[in-house]
């Protein structure tokens, strides 16, 4: 007790000294120890002041002793938890370098055994892993002992701890941290099974982490400007945190590299046929390729290793692809929106620029004026009553640098994700372990991967396989409304594809009721449209006609042009047959306005069908028909030199000449009412068109539908 109370009292002394003559200070305190080397309140004291001094290296000896001597004591093992978490932090303030200085002092040995014992003092899983991690990064030959044992610590906590999401805390020190440790360090005999296992698990969390919905990281990113996130292969730059982590170790630099740097590793250990490392997913894909051929049972035991090969290196180049494409034509599924991107989504349709025919005419003259130049009149061609039948596996797919200034690069991707998914289901081994990857991470439930598969599958021209596919999306878009922006035609991609499909199978009234229900979220265009066609540098088509395709921006402004050539494709055959059909012919004429004068040979033919008919009824045709040339046009048939064609486009034009019936039958009456009609019509030719159309398209839906039964 004596003693005791000695050690107290030069302990207080030391210590009421500090402040004025800190060299006193100590010499009482190194009088204390001499006489008492057992006494830890004396030691923590030393150790205190030159703590408190910054005096590195002698505030490192004493801890040194500290740890040797008092090992179990309390406040030792708090003032290691404070070194260990400033070695853990990246902060660069004062004190924690002071602290790493102070642990640098520390003997290797000591360094190793302090971190093994701090380690075993957590009990908190996510605390203990990055203890762990500490160690092994320090100490390389730790990772033999420990390596493997903290991976599997860290997966079965993610198992324990039922997450919902592979892109989790444990998956993500798992992969990022203690995985490159592992599989790095030759001295960790891994078998071939539990290093697969690991690249699956590896592969799982990179893709979800690149493909995570940007709702996510709006929670955590409030108001911040996203303006520089410009390209989904760029996503690591985003601020996202995930759940038990910080924000920094919540960020994964060149996600898709470090991936395939596992996979890389993966194949040397697994002894696969690489003849080099860092190819291209293209240069991939060909050596896949090449196996494939060499390679028919990959059941067989002597080539089941080179079946993970083709199925593990196929995959992450095909889901690779497949985003990037993805990202690229809606990168809304990807990016938090920013006012300040000009970035809008596209959309894969068929070509449908041949609507209008082939043969170019002179549109330097009047029309009524060229009909009378020659003895015959004028003949169009209409070829896109073609269907697209089978695989058309080489299409040439259109698109406006404008839009899509990296085309080159999204239309390789696209490719290369084809012929992936090609290579993956073309054998019926490859196929199956493929598909029970996908079911394993749930790849049903990505409404990206989806969109992915169903492009695929129109460009396949399998349009009744891209109906069904087209569904599933609709359902994926219903359940994941806070991916798509709310109020704009992404909303609708599924319905604008599938018309475009119907129409490819023949199937008009269906195409027509799809595209009536797009225009009802289509906004016209109250500005001059500008014509897609003519951006687009003319390339000569290496394929037969009707099979090119387009990625047009997802927007009214060009939708509805695309949605209205539709409507007018559907009701051009049925005009042009033998059998009569004013109302079907009438809505060509409306629609034939679009884009004008592209389409002013199909407005011959109706023209001459309508002079072989010697009549033509359309009561609908001053609500909508304002085009200069063609109130012209009509309005030279009702001359002697037009023909004289009897025209009812007046509603109730029959019920008006039983009034107005004069003595040599002459409807007086309703010559002069047509003759006014056709004035007022002039008048409204300033109107904008896309208005009217709209509401043609609105109004007139009933009918439309009803035309073509």
């Amino acid at each position: 007790m004596a003693a005791q109370i000695d050690c107290e009292f030069l302990v207080k002394k030391a210590r009421d000294l500090v402040t004025d003559d800190p060299w006193a200070a100590k010499a009482w305190l190194i009088t204390a120890r001499t006489l008492y080397p057992t006494d830890f309140g004396i030691q923590y004291e030393m150790y205190m002041i030159e703590r408190n001094a910054e005096r590195t290296a002698s505030a490192g000896r004493i801890l040194y002793d500290m740890f040797v001597n008092f090992p179990d004591q309390p406040m030792v093992w708090r003032e290691i938890s404070v070194i260990t978490a400033a070695l853990r932090n990246d902060a660069q303030d004062k004190q924690t370098q002071f602290l790493r200085g102070l642990f640098e002092t520390l003997p290797g040995r000591i360094q190793c055994e302090m971190l093994l014992k701090a380690t075993e003092q957590c009990f908190n899983t996510l605390e203990r892993a990055e203890m762990l991690l500490l160690l092994l990064r320090r100490f390389p030959e730790s990772v033999v002992q420990h390596g493997v044992s903290l991976g599997e610590t860290l997966l079965e906590a993610e198992n324990m701890d039922d997450q919902d999401s592979p892109v989790n805390c444990f998956r993500k020190l798992f992969v990022c941290d203690v995985l490159p440790l592992i599989i790095n360090n030759p001295e960790v005999r891994l078998p071939a099974n539990l290093l697969y296992q690991y690249l699956h698990k590896a592969a799982e969390f990179y893709i979800g982490y690149l493909t995570r919905s940007p709702s996510l990281e709006s929670q955590h990113q409030g108001s911040q400007d996203s303006a520089d996130l410009k390209s989904p292969t760029k996503r690591s730059t985003q601020k996202y945190i995930i759940e038990g982590l910080t924000e920094k170790l919540s960020v994964i630099i060149e996600p898709w590299d470090r991936l395939f740097e596992i996979l890389s590793i993966v194949a040397m250990r697994c002894e696969w046929q690489m003849d080099k490392a860092n190819r291209s997913c293209g240069e991939i894909l060909h050596r896949m390729k090449d196996l494939c051929r060499y390679i028919n049972n990959f059941d067989d035991e002597g080539h089941r290793k080179y079946k993970h090969q083709v199925v593990y290196s196929t995959l992450l180049v095909f889901f690779k692809n497949a985003f990037q494409y993805v990202g690229s034509i809606q990168p809304s599924l990807f990016q938090v929106p920013s006012p300040s991107s000009n970035q809008v989504p596209l959309i894969l349709l068929d070509d449908l620029s041949n609507i209008y025919g082939d043969v170019d005419i002179d549109r330097s003259k009047h029309i009524h004026k060229r009909r009378k130049l020659g003895d015959g009149r004028e003949k169009t061609l209409s070829s896109d009553d073609e269907e697209c039948s089978g695989k058309l596996r080489s299409r040439h797919i259109v698109v406006n640098k404008i839009e899509l200034p990296n085309s080159v690069d999204v239309l390789e991707s696209f490719k290369v994700a084809r012929e992936s998914w090609e290579l993956l289901h073309s054998q019926e081994a490859l196929e199956k372990e493929f598909t029970r990857t996908c079911i394993s991470w749930k790849t049903e439930t990505w409404l990206w991967l989806r969109i992915f598969i169903t492009d695929m599958i129109i460009y396949q021209g399998q349009y009744r396989k891209a109906i069904n596919s087209l569904h599933q999306l609709g359902a994926l878009q219903g359940t994941q409304q806070h991916v798509i922006n709310r109020g704009t035609l992404e909303q609708q991609r599924a319905l604008i594809q599938m018309a475009a499909c119907h129409f490819a199978l023949g199937e008009y009234r269906m195409t027509c009721d799809k595209v009536l229900d797009v225009m009802c979220s289509i906004i016209p265009c109250t500005q001059d449209v500008v014509k897609v066609q003519e951006e687009i540098p003319k390339v000569k088509p290496r394929f037969r006609k009707g099979s090119d395709l387009k990625l047009l921006p997802c927007t009214s402004k060009t939708m509805m042009p695309y949605c209205l050539q539709l409507i007018l494709a559907c009701f051009k055959l049925r005009a042009f047959t033998d059998i009569r059909d004013d109302l079907a012919l009438g809505h060509v004429v409306v629609l034939l306005q679009l884009d004008w004068p592209r389409g002013e040979n199909l407005f011959l033919k109706a023209v001459d069908k309508i002079c072989q008919q010697g009549s033509f009824q359309y009561e609908n045709f001053f609500n909508y028909v304002t085009n200069i040339d063609m109130l012209e046009e009509f309005a030279y048939l009702r001359t002697t030199e037009g023909g004289k064609i009897h025209l009812e486009l007046l509603p109730n034009q029959g019920i008006l000449i039983k009034h107005h019936t004069v003595t040599r039958g002459i409807t007086k009456g309703v010559k002069e009412d047509f003759r006014l009609a056709m004035e007022r019509q002039v008048s409204r030719c300033a109107e904008n068109l896309m208005v009217v159309l709209h509401r043609f398209c609105i109004a007139e839906k009933i009918i439309l539908l009803q035309t073509l039964m």
